[in-house]
């Protein structure tokens, strides 16, 4: 098995998240502003992202591959947060890519570079998987970042186990996918 922690891209240093990664998420993660597009999921209190990062642990474990801690590279210890993003693997059928950026990430590109690593290590994991990214169809920027990423729209509907009704669910993917598999990507019935 490839280790793909850290992996080091242009301006980056995508790391395995660990126990000592807590405070730093849990700031992004309880930032309302990054939450903009879902806030029913932003993270009230510590051990909702106890239980994240506990997941994502768990996803490498098993899977050897999951979300990275991304940071700006430092000589002397951790860099800056950028943020938290990767692939990790939708009910054992597709890679999700995803990313959550501190504020001050914005705008930089950093959301490409992890999510072009997550695409080369998604695909030397498990390359007969495809790679999709769920989005809300109001969240503009992710539509261009997985546009940009060379995924096409393949499903548009309800957003299932949203609070609020009038959500529509974008899937993108690198490749078609058949009915079978988005019926239990997007939970349809």
């Amino acid at each position: 098995m490839v280790d793909f922690s850290p992996v080091n891209t242009e301006r980056l240093t995508l790391m395995r998240p660990t126990c000592e990664d807590l405070d730093e998420v849990h700031q992004l993660y309880a930032d309302p502003g990054v939450w903009e597009h879902f806030p029913s999921l932003r993270h009230i209190d510590r051990a909702q992202t106890a239980e994240h990062l506990r997941r994502e642990q768990h996803s490498w474990d098993e899977v050897g591959l999951g979300s990275w801690i991304a940071r700006t590279p430092a000589p002397d210890g951790p860099g800056e947060l950028v943020g938290v993003g990767g692939c990790n693997l939708r009910s054992g059928i597709a890679w999700n890519l995803g990313y959550r950026l501190a504020r001050h990430a914005w705008g930089h590109g950093y959301a490409q570079e992890i999510i072009a690593a997550a695409q080369v290590a998604a695909a030397q994991v498990h390359p007969d998987l495809p790679v999709t990214a769920y989005l809300l169809e109001h969240n503009v920027g992710s539509k261009r970042a997985a546009e940009r990423a060379g995924l096409h729209l393949v499903w548009r509907g309800v957003d299932v186990g949203n609070p609020d009704p009038s959500a529509v669910r974008l899937v993108y993917a690198d490749r078609t996918l058949d009915d079978a598999l988005l019926d239990v990507l997007v939970q349809r019935e």
